[in-house]
């Protein structure tokens, strides 16, 4: 069915054209489902499609909008360093940012975390995976130690690095005789009883000698947002501490305030060696960094003879540098961590509140902050993967913006802005609600 039969007029334009000249493997269509809309403008927790639509982003575009999409003081930084430094040069001729932006980044992490005893140092980068592939290069010119232990439904990108440590099939199969074998995986954790045979593993495999890394998400975002018992984190750095294994820590959807704290970390207290970010970061600008303490980076990593080792042409990038500055600034000034921790507990006891009816899908909901999941079940026990689409795409039919997380699909997330309020909160699950009584009855 072509885009034209279904889709508004100037949808349909815009997807025929990238139908043409973008690789097909990209973009979805689904005419039928209403899939894709074609996003124009966002300000806040509002995006407007090309038909001039206004829908409530219950995203963040992939936790990206913490501060809200297009927040005013963050825009204007990125504007006024555009005017002033486009770019400047990597790893040769740094900029004032860079360097600013590297002790903010110290300041808030392992300054913070550590009571002022230990600095951080910083390797940025751009997109969220190269920040997980410059710490495991980090570790690996630290322990000397090539392999990396991940977890079961643990996602860190798409880069061969990477690819390597993120566990899902769908996303490695295709290109397993490429990939290197340095990556095992362990059981993640979502229950108590879970807890102590994937510690026996991880014991097992770092036993072993060969693990440099062990890379964890705090909370599993597109493993489908799992919330790992509270003393899985702690037992992991012990474990890290006695075989000599670093503890990388990928914060890159977690971190800067999703979960009502400004790194999920801090629900238990534990100081990783490395830790990833990106995403919340800057807004909406590419850019993401390797953060690890001081003393253990310059272990890790010689001098530069004029030539480093690990760089990028927009390396801290002075737009993105910018930006990042203002976005903290926000954050910090608005009180948008605490005001996560608070709205979230909102969401979620709505989400407690939903019943399918009887016979119908199993839920679960999920979550720290304003980042949550509501699991649906088929009466079977089985993942209602394409139930939970099916759901997303009507809510997207009525002005909600949504997005299917979990190896199957079968968790509806939310993960909106810092900013979006009760209100509207409220008006989302109970259309939600209304979705999932209409789906159960199909």
């Amino acid at each position: 069915m072509s885009p034209r039969a279904q889709y508004p007029r100037r949808t349909a334009a815009i997807l025929r054209r990238l139908r043409a000249y973008e690789s097909r493997n990209v973009t979805h269509l689904d005419p039928a489902a209403g899939w894709p809309i074609v996003w124009t403008r966002a300000r806040d927790c509002h995006v407007w499609d090309a038909e001039g639509r206004r829908y409530l982003d219950l995203t963040a575009a992939f936790g990206v909008a913490a501060a809200g999409h297009a927040n005013p003081r963050v825009v204007r930084a990125g504007q006024r360093q555009m005017a002033r430094l486009l770019h400047a040069m990597g790893d040769v001729h740094p900029h004032p940012l860079k360097a600013d932006l590297a002790r903010a980044l110290s300041r808030i992490t392992f300054e913070r975390w550590t009571g002022g005893r230990f600095r951080a140092k910083c390797l940025f980068t751009n997109s969220g995976f190269e920040a997980v592939e410059a710490a495991l290069k980090t570790a690996l010119l630290a322990t000397g130690r090539p392999g990396v232990l991940a977890f079961a439904g643990g996602y860190h990108g798409l880069g061969y690095g990477a690819l390597t440590t993120t566990h899902r099939e769908y996303f490695r199969a295709p290109f397993r005789p490429q990939l290197a074998g340095f990556a095992a995986f362990a059981p993640y954790p979502g229950q108590p009883a879970e807890v102590a045979p994937a510690l026996e593993e991880v014991q097992r495999r770092l036993r072993a000698g060969n693990i440099g890394a062990v890379l964890v998400e705090p909370v599993q975002g597109r493993g489908g947002i799992r919330v790992p018992p509270p003393e899985f984190l702690p037992a992991l750095r012990a474990a890290c501490t006695r075989h000599g294994a670093w503890l990388v820590l990928d914060e890159i959807y977690t971190g800067l305030g999703r979960t009502g704290r400004w790194f999920a970390c801090e629900h238990t207290g534990v100081v990783p060696d490395l830790v990833c970010l990106g995403k919340a970061l800057t807004g909406g600008f590419p850019l993401s960094v390797c953060v690890g303490r001081a003393d253990l980076m310059d272990a890790a990593w010689p001098e530069s003879p004029g030539e480093a080792l690990h760089t990028s042409t927009y390396l801290g990038h002075p737009v993105g540098c910018a930006m990042a500055l203002a976005q903290m600034a926000e954050l910090r000034r608005r009180r948008l961590v605490e005001r996560s921790a608070r709205v979230g507990a909102v969401l979620r006891r709505a989400l407690e509140s939903l019943r399918a009816p009887e016979g119908g899908w199993r839920l679960a909901v999920r979550g720290l902050g304003l980042m949550a999941g509501l699991e649906l079940r088929r009466p079977d026990g089985a993942p209602a993967g394409a139930e939970a689409l099916r759901v997303v795409q009507a809510l997207l039919r009525r002005g909600y913006v949504l997005l299917p997380e979990g190896e199957h699909g079968e968790v509806i997330s939310f993960t909106p802005p810092l900013t979006i309020g009760e209100t509207d909160l409220r008006r989302c699950v109970r259309a939600l609600g209304e979705v999932l009584r209409e789906e159960c009855r199909r």
